[in-house]
């Protein structure tokens, strides 16, 4: 899958086009030189190779990597790719990360001051809605009449069962993306009509219940937990998709599910998952692990090229005198940080007690005073491009390092944090247990064990195990510590010491170009 299946994913970029805003949201090419899909289901391998087009929207732009004949027009593709959009939003809008560039409107997201004409919130909400258009139209496409049509049989088709419940999956994930990060969003589906159209706007608490009910749906389609090639979804991703949407289920919709996260924290828990011994090498050139990694997005420096995904994630958090070649890469691109707030959670930063403090200290300063210089903010050595051996990766600018969405330890966290919220189906003995087993491995040994959990402490042992993975915002806010003043960080609000921010920003805006082109679009209150 990794070194292949990415390989032929060209074909499916032409069945779709893409507009400035969603009016236009699924398209089809009216040029009859285009290829569309009469002539390219002609070939049975096409179902593989634009499945494969669907994974790939989360880790690379276009047609030719790095960059060149993009998806989506007018957005450099660096700054559009989704994984790295999904990182800005999730992790500089928090206590882990600062950037010291000032391209455009970059440095508001750390600072909560950002508006709805900001350019890389647009960048993001457009790829998340191509990446769903990408999916509509291969479900579209793989429908039991469309596959009679084409007299498709045997064991071909089977595969494409398959193949579309995996589609669909993506799709619910892309929508819980928007879901969290927008609220209320145009909604299309397969059924919708292809053609230029205005979208109708679905409230939030219904796209839950639509999320909900295609991942309860697809459930039984999926191939069985972690018998499906690597880096493709099978039952568990379906499963912890459902633990992320009941723990969030009172942000989202205003009523709790904790029991029903409970749940489906067990089933991936019973599934035969396991912790990676080494908390260092789930974020190496060779992390692929199928023991504890249940969804990863796959990068190959030779056949994944993005100027997004972990290739971002590894060169922007180098610079100052930290040495490049120790992270497998010609060179850093002096960008992010991280705050003092966050650097304080650990008990010592050296890392010679918790393994999973990996901070560079060596000429960077602790306390932020100026955002815009690299060497204020403890670097992050937590991602590099080399081998758990030591060895670079197979090239020197593009990661081979592949990005775990979702992993056990997570599963670990939900399971004490929905345990601690009254959540029925676990005990806090075990949550405990499993609390203990991440710190064990964050330790050497238990000598950082402790006796009694509460929420603050899952919160802060959340950011501990998973920062920089893209989790931190929606922790935030499900602890509404997000926005006001309650919890405070350096340079929240714009202020060197933090301070209280307007609640409107526990959504992001709908972009100003879509409300204006859909009149069926209401924005988000206080923007």
């Amino acid at each position: 899958m990794k070194k292949s299946m990415y390989k032929t994913i060209a074909i499916a970029g032409f069945l779709l086009v893409f507009s400035s805003c969603l009016k236009d949201l699924d398209t089809v090419p009216i040029d009859p030189d285009q290829v569309t899909a009469a002539t390219v289901y002609d070939d049975p391998a096409s179902y593989k190779q634009v499945l494969a087009k669907l994974y790939a929207g989360l880790a690379v732009t276009g047609q030719e990597g790095p960059s060149g004949m993009g998806d989506i027009s007018g957005i450099d593709e660096g700054f559009g790719q989704y994984l790295r959009g999904y990182w800005y939003h999730q992790e500089l809008t928090t206590d882990e990360a600062v950037i010291s560039w000032d391209d455009q409107t970059i440095k508001d997201l750390h600072w909560q001051t950002w508006g709805s004409s900001d350019v890389f919130i647009a960048n993001f909400y457009y790829r998340i809605f191509y990446q769903i258009s990408l999916c509509n139209e291969f479900i579209r496409e793989t429908t039991d009449e469309k596959l009679d049509d084409r007299d498709v049989t045997g064991d071909l088709r089977t595969d494409i069962e398959f193949f579309r419940a995996e589609a669909r999956f993506l799709r619910a994930l892309s929508y819980w993306h928007a879901l969290d990060l927008f609220g209320n969003v145009p909604f299309v589906t397969e059924d919708d009509e292809v053609g230029a159209f205005f979208p109708e706007q679905i409230q939030r608490p219904a796209l839950y219940a639509y999320i909900e009910g295609e991942l309860k749906a697809i459930e039984g389609l999926m191939i069985d937990a972690r018998q499906n090639e690597y880096g493709r979804a099978d039952k568990a991703c379906v499963w912890m998709l459902l633990a992320k949407l009941y723990l969030n289920a009172e942000v989202y919709k205003g009523q709790a599910q904790y029991s029903e996260c409970l749940t489906y924290c067990n089933k991936i828990i019973n599934a035969g998952y396991s912790i990676q011994p080494s908390y260092q090498h789930l974020f190496l050139a060779d992390n692929a692990f199928l023991n504890e990694v249940i969804f990863p997005v796959n990068f190959d420096g030779m056949h994944t090229r993005t100027w997004g995904g972990t290739t971002f994630i590894i060169h922007a958090a180098v610079g100052g005198s930290m040495e490049p070649a120790e992270f497998g890469i010609g060179g850093g691109w002096a960008g992010t940080r991280t705050t003092s707030a966050f650097v304080n959670m650990f008990d010592d930063i050296s890392g010679n007690t918790d393994s999973r403090a990996m901070f560079y200290t060596d000429g960077q300063n602790l306390e932020i005073e100026n955002i815009s210089i690299f060497e204020d903010g403890y670097a992050i050595t937590k991602w590099k491009n080399v081998t758990s051996a030591g060895a670079p990766g197979s090239d020197d600018v593009f990661s081979d390092t592949d990005f775990p969405m979702f992993r056990l330890a997570d599963v670990y966290l939900m399971y004490a944090e929905a345990v601690l919220r009254g959540g029925s189906g676990g005990d806090q003995a075990t949550a405990l247990d499993y609390v203990n087993a991440l710190r064990q491995r964050a330790y050497g040994d238990n000598s950082g064990d402790v006796s009694q959990i509460d929420l603050q402490f899952i919160l802060d042992e959340r950011a501990r195990e998973l920062y920089w993975e893209c989790q931190r915002r929606t922790d935030l806010v499900r602890y509404n510590k997000f926005t006001g003043g309650e919890y405070l960080w350096p340079w929240k609000g714009n202020v060197k010491e933090g301070t209280a921010t307007n609640d409107k920003y526990n959504l992001f805006p709908i972009p100003a170009a879509d409300i204006t082109a859909n009149p069926n679009l209401t924005q988000n209150p206080g923007y």
